[in-house]
């Protein structure tokens, strides 16, 4: 279990390079970052899977087809939908609320894989739910106090970020979920290999996404310069930097937690990524979380322990 604890640590900080990202290119639009980031971590699984070629074979169409779901999903669709968050809302707000998958993983694992894993009881974990959304909602009145101080705030923006936070939060529920289930299914099987999978998976769509993009960019005569835009060695550095860190070494990590730890457990430690991420952003910002943001990530962390300590029940045949 320590094992699978630190993996899933080790992920959590890959992960939360991923938010960072949108910041630091702010001109390059989300499609771009999303289908760059996925085309740099496709590329860098090419080598990978020569080490890993005699796992990649035994791998069947049916498996095949579900890395496929896995990279489209959890992978492209979750970065777009993240990088427009983070461009439209900032940072804080968009990490709070995929702060919550802890807990919504441990919801949905425990509505479905109950038989497998036992189940948590409703009623102990229903105190964790309010503190958590007590914690987002104080991050949330602390970034909309820092908008209404700037000259030029557009809550309307702020919004539409939330609701892209909101779509990033559905595609990585399904995904941890989906993930968890192959390897659970696959005891036998290398996670290190398995993530390669869903690079080589990852690595056809991330193409014809960046070509489509490319030629919409041309046609639509936008000024962006193509193919990697105003800042090139930039671009090229950090999407690389994120597709080996974030997207392999982080996917490597989470596997083998997911193999170690019952699903339920493994999902709530995603609080690592959050934590990570919020750092990395504070950094970045060069100053200190307001005081009330401080405050929302205490309720996060200690409803995410609070629910952490709760032993799932195992349920009769």
């Amino acid at each position: 279990m320590w094992a699978g604890v630190a993996f899933a640590m080790a992920a959590g900080m890959m992960w939360g390079l991923v938010f960072i990202g949108p910041l630091l290119l702010p001109e390059y639009p989300a499609t771009l970052q999303s289908f760059g980031r996925y085309l740099a971590f496709g590329l860098i699984a090419l080598p990978l899977a020569w080490f890993d070629r005699g796992e990649l074979a035994r791998l069947k169409r049916s498996d095949w087809i579900e890395a496929v779901k896995l990279a489209a999903v959890g992978n492209l669709l979750y970065y777009l939908c993240l990088a427009s968050a983070i461009q439209r809302a900032g940072a804080p707000l968009p990490t709070m609320m995929i702060g919550t998958l802890p807990v919504i993983i441990a919801i949905c694992a425990n509505l479905r894989d109950h038989q497998r894993d036992g189940r948590l009881p409703w009623a102990r974990l229903s105190p964790s739910l309010l503190v958590i959304a007590a914690g987002i909602a104080c991050v949330n009145q602390a970034e909309l106090s820092a908008l209404a101080a700037q000259s030029a705030s557009d809550h309307a923006r702020y919004a539409v970020g939330a609701v892209f936070a909101v779509c990033a939060l559905a595609c990585w529920t399904w995904y941890p979920l989906r993930n968890a289930d192959w390897l659970r299914n696959h005891p036998g099987r290398k996670p290190r290999a398995w993530a390669t999978a869903q690079g080589l998976a990852t690595l056809p769509m991330a193409l014809v996404g960046y070509a489509v993009l490319w030629m919409w960019l041309g046609v639509t005569e936008d000024p962006l310069p193509m193919p990697f835009g105003p800042r090139p060695a930039a671009f090229v550095g950090l999407m690389t930097a994120i597709g080996l860190l974030a997207s392999w070494v982080g996917t490597l990590c989470w596997n083998e937690a997911s193999q170690r730890l019952p699903t339920a457990l493994v999902g709530q430690m995603i609080v690592f990524e959050t934590l990570a991420a919020l750092s990395y952003a504070f950094l970045l910002r060069g100053e200190w979380p307001a005081p009330l943001t401080l405050v929302g990530v205490g309720l996060l962390i200690a409803g995410v322990l609070w629910a952490v300590r709760i032993k799932p029940e195992p349920v009769p045949a």
